[in-house]
Protein backbone atom coordinates (compact mmCIF):
# COMPACT_ATOMS: atom_id res chain seq x y z
CA UNK A 1 0.00 0.00 0.00
CA UNK A 2 1.34 3.37 -1.04
CA UNK A 3 -0.71 6.44 -0.14
CA UNK A 4 0.19 10.04 -1.00
CA UNK A 5 0.65 12.48 1.88
CA UNK A 6 -0.46 16.08 1.81
CA UNK A 7 2.34 18.61 1.83
CA UNK A 8 1.39 19.59 5.37
CA UNK A 9 1.63 16.00 6.62
CA UNK A 10 4.87 15.45 4.74
CA UNK A 11 6.49 18.49 6.36
CA UNK A 12 5.24 17.38 9.76
CA UNK A 13 6.86 13.96 9.60
CA UNK A 14 10.07 15.28 7.96
CA UNK A 15 11.01 18.20 10.26
CA UNK A 16 12.99 21.23 9.20
CA UNK A 17 14.84 21.70 12.48
CA UNK A 18 16.75 18.78 13.97
CA UNK A 19 14.96 16.52 16.43
CA UNK A 20 16.63 15.15 19.53
CA UNK A 21 17.44 11.84 17.82
CA UNK A 22 18.88 13.65 14.80
CA UNK A 23 21.00 15.88 17.03
CA UNK A 24 22.29 12.80 18.84
CA UNK A 25 23.15 11.17 15.51
CA UNK A 26 25.33 14.09 14.41
CA UNK A 27 26.77 14.67 17.87
CA UNK A 28 28.83 11.59 17.15
CA UNK A 29 31.50 10.08 19.31
CA UNK A 30 33.73 11.80 21.85
CA UNK A 31 36.38 12.27 19.16
CA UNK A 32 33.86 14.19 17.03
CA UNK A 33 33.09 16.46 19.98
CA UNK A 34 36.80 17.12 20.52
CA UNK A 35 37.22 18.06 16.86
CA UNK A 36 34.38 20.57 17.06
CA UNK A 37 35.68 21.94 20.34
CA UNK A 38 39.12 22.43 18.82
CA UNK A 39 37.59 24.32 15.89
CA UNK A 40 35.73 26.56 18.34
CA UNK A 41 38.89 27.35 20.31
CA UNK A 42 40.95 28.06 17.19
CA UNK A 43 38.21 30.26 15.71
CA UNK A 44 37.92 32.35 18.89
CA UNK A 45 41.69 32.78 19.09
CA UNK A 46 41.86 33.87 15.45
CA UNK A 47 39.06 36.39 15.96
CA UNK A 48 40.78 37.86 19.01
CA UNK A 49 44.12 38.12 17.19
CA UNK A 50 42.55 39.75 14.12
CA UNK A 51 40.63 42.19 16.30
CA UNK A 52 43.78 43.12 18.25
CA UNK A 53 46.12 43.42 15.26
CA UNK A 54 43.79 45.33 12.96
CA UNK A 55 42.03 47.18 15.79
CA UNK A 56 38.57 46.53 14.42
CA UNK A 57 35.88 48.90 15.62
CA UNK A 58 32.85 46.76 14.79
CA UNK A 59 32.49 45.59 18.35
CA UNK A 60 28.94 44.26 18.03
CA UNK A 61 29.71 42.26 14.87
CA UNK A 62 32.91 40.87 16.35
CA UNK A 63 31.03 39.88 19.50
CA UNK A 64 28.34 38.02 17.54
CA UNK A 65 30.90 36.22 15.38
CA UNK A 66 32.87 35.34 18.50
CA UNK A 67 29.84 33.88 20.27
CA UNK A 68 28.85 31.84 17.19
CA UNK A 69 32.41 30.54 16.89
CA UNK A 70 32.70 29.76 20.60
CA UNK A 71 29.57 27.59 20.50
CA UNK A 72 30.36 25.90 17.19
CA UNK A 73 30.78 22.59 19.03
CA UNK A 74 27.19 22.88 20.27
CA UNK A 75 25.18 24.12 17.27
CA UNK A 76 26.98 22.42 14.38
CA UNK A 77 25.15 19.05 14.82
CA UNK A 78 21.85 20.96 14.57
CA UNK A 79 23.04 22.56 11.34
CA UNK A 80 24.11 19.22 9.86
CA UNK A 81 20.81 17.51 10.68
CA UNK A 82 18.75 20.46 9.46
CA UNK A 83 20.59 20.53 6.14
CA UNK A 84 19.95 16.81 5.68
CA UNK A 85 16.28 17.32 6.49
CA UNK A 86 16.13 20.17 3.99
CA UNK A 87 17.38 17.84 1.25
CA UNK A 88 14.40 15.56 1.91
CA UNK A 89 11.91 18.42 2.07
CA UNK A 90 13.02 19.56 -1.37
CA UNK A 91 11.16 16.62 -2.87
CA UNK A 92 7.77 17.80 -4.01
CA UNK A 93 5.75 14.78 -2.91
CA UNK A 94 5.73 12.27 -0.11
CA UNK A 95 3.88 9.02 0.48
CA UNK A 96 3.12 6.59 3.27
CA UNK A 97 4.19 3.06 2.42
CA UNK A 98 3.01 -0.07 4.20
CA UNK A 99 4.27 -3.41 3.01
CA UNK A 100 5.87 -6.59 4.26
CA UNK A 101 9.36 -7.96 4.61
CA UNK A 102 9.94 -10.11 1.55
CA UNK A 103 13.50 -11.06 2.43
CA UNK A 104 16.40 -10.05 4.65
CA UNK A 105 20.11 -10.88 4.87
CA UNK A 106 23.29 -9.77 6.63
CA UNK A 107 26.37 -8.33 4.90
CA UNK A 108 29.74 -6.89 5.91
CA UNK A 109 30.40 -3.32 4.77
CA UNK A 110 33.89 -1.83 4.55
CA UNK A 111 33.65 1.54 6.34
CA UNK A 112 37.34 2.46 6.44
CA UNK A 113 40.96 1.39 6.59
CA UNK A 114 43.60 2.05 9.23
CA UNK A 115 47.35 1.87 8.65
CA UNK A 116 49.50 0.64 11.51
CA UNK A 117 52.93 -0.91 12.08
CA UNK A 118 53.42 -4.36 13.59
CA UNK A 119 56.24 -5.56 15.85
CA UNK A 120 58.48 -6.23 12.85
CA UNK A 121 58.15 -2.68 11.58
CA UNK A 122 55.97 -3.74 8.69
CA UNK A 123 53.09 -1.62 7.48
CA UNK A 124 49.77 -3.34 8.12
CA UNK A 125 46.41 -2.19 6.77
CA UNK A 126 43.49 -3.00 9.04
CA UNK A 127 40.04 -2.97 7.48
CA UNK A 128 37.19 -1.62 9.58
CA UNK A 129 34.00 -3.47 8.74
CA UNK A 130 30.45 -3.11 9.96
CA UNK A 131 27.68 -5.68 9.80
CA UNK A 132 24.58 -4.41 8.05
CA UNK A 133 21.05 -5.68 7.70
CA UNK A 134 19.57 -5.69 4.20
CA UNK A 135 15.80 -5.65 3.84
CA UNK A 136 13.63 -6.13 0.79
CA UNK A 137 10.15 -4.70 1.30
CA UNK A 138 7.17 -4.95 -1.01
CA UNK A 139 3.39 -4.97 -1.30
CA UNK A 140 0.68 -6.61 -3.40
CA UNK A 141 0.99 -4.02 -6.18
CA UNK A 142 4.54 -5.10 -7.00
CA UNK A 143 6.19 -2.09 -5.35
CA UNK A 144 9.67 -3.00 -4.07
CA UNK A 145 12.26 -1.24 -1.90
CA UNK A 146 15.69 -2.40 -0.73
CA UNK A 147 16.92 -0.91 2.52
CA UNK A 148 20.30 -1.11 4.27
CA UNK A 149 21.10 -0.12 7.86
CA UNK A 150 23.70 -0.94 10.54
CA UNK A 151 22.90 -4.23 12.26
CA UNK A 152 21.70 -4.02 15.87
CA UNK A 153 20.82 -6.72 18.38
CA UNK A 154 17.16 -5.62 18.33
CA UNK A 155 16.93 -6.63 14.66
CA UNK A 156 16.88 -10.33 15.55
CA UNK A 157 13.07 -10.15 15.92
CA UNK A 158 12.63 -9.32 12.22
CA UNK A 159 11.09 -12.10 10.15
CA UNK A 160 9.77 -12.47 6.62
CA UNK A 161 6.17 -11.39 6.27
CA UNK A 162 6.25 -8.74 8.99
CA UNK A 163 4.44 -5.48 8.33
CA UNK A 164 6.77 -2.53 7.73
CA UNK A 165 5.98 1.17 7.31
CA UNK A 166 7.96 4.13 6.01
CA UNK A 167 7.78 7.45 4.17
CA UNK A 168 8.87 7.66 0.54
CA UNK A 169 9.79 10.81 -1.39
CA UNK A 170 9.38 11.68 -5.04
CA UNK A 171 9.18 14.54 -7.52
CA UNK A 172 6.21 12.93 -9.27
CA UNK A 173 2.65 13.35 -7.97
CA UNK A 174 1.79 9.69 -8.63
CA UNK A 175 4.91 8.51 -6.72
CA UNK A 176 5.84 6.37 -9.71
CA UNK A 177 9.54 7.14 -9.19
CA UNK A 178 10.87 7.02 -5.64
CA UNK A 179 13.93 9.18 -5.06
CA UNK A 180 14.45 8.72 -1.32
CA UNK A 181 12.90 6.91 1.63
CA UNK A 182 12.99 7.19 5.40
CA UNK A 183 13.73 4.86 8.26
CA UNK A 184 11.48 1.81 8.65
CA UNK A 185 8.98 1.17 11.43
CA UNK A 186 7.66 -2.25 12.47
CA UNK A 187 4.37 -1.53 14.30
CA UNK A 188 3.95 -5.07 15.62
CA UNK A 189 7.31 -4.81 17.38
CA UNK A 190 7.42 -1.05 17.97
CA UNK A 191 10.84 -1.21 16.32
CA UNK A 192 12.64 1.36 14.17
CA UNK A 193 15.43 0.49 11.75
CA UNK A 194 17.56 3.26 10.35
CA UNK A 195 20.96 4.74 9.90
CA UNK A 196 19.69 8.31 10.16
CA UNK A 197 16.35 9.00 11.93
CA UNK A 198 14.58 11.06 9.26
CA UNK A 199 11.10 11.24 10.80
CA UNK A 200 9.21 12.89 13.62
CA UNK A 201 8.18 9.58 15.05
CA UNK A 202 5.22 10.87 17.04
CA UNK A 203 3.57 12.30 13.90
CA UNK A 204 4.41 9.22 11.85
CA UNK A 205 2.97 6.84 14.44
CA UNK A 206 -0.24 8.87 14.52
CA UNK A 207 -0.61 8.61 10.74
CA UNK A 208 0.05 4.88 10.82
CA UNK A 209 -2.39 4.36 13.69
CA UNK A 210 -5.21 6.12 11.83
CA UNK A 211 -4.61 4.11 8.68
CA UNK A 212 -4.59 0.85 10.64
CA UNK A 213 -7.89 1.80 12.28
CA UNK A 214 -9.39 2.62 8.88
CA UNK A 215 -8.34 -0.78 7.52
CA UNK A 216 -9.89 -2.57 10.50
CA UNK A 217 -13.19 -0.71 10.07
CA UNK A 218 -13.59 -1.31 6.33
CA UNK A 219 -14.28 -5.10 6.53
CA UNK A 220 -16.89 -4.47 9.25
CA UNK A 221 -18.67 -1.96 7.08
CA UNK A 222 -18.73 -4.40 4.16
CA UNK A 223 -20.25 -7.11 6.32
CA UNK A 224 -23.00 -4.78 7.43
CA UNK A 225 -23.82 -3.94 3.83
CA UNK A 226 -23.92 -7.64 2.91
CA UNK A 227 -26.18 -8.38 5.83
Amino acid sequence: MLLPLTRQKFEQVVPLIATGLQYKYYWGKFSNFLQRLLISVVAVVVILLVTFVFKLEFASIVFVVGVVSAFFWLWYPVFQASMRNLQCRRYKYGGFFRGRVLDWWITDQLIGKTETVNNKGELVIVENREKQINLELGDDTGFRIEFVAPLRSAHKVITRGQIAEMVVMSNRPDLSSIEEFSDIYFPNRDLWISDYPYLRRDFFNEIGRRLREDQQQKPRRRRRVED
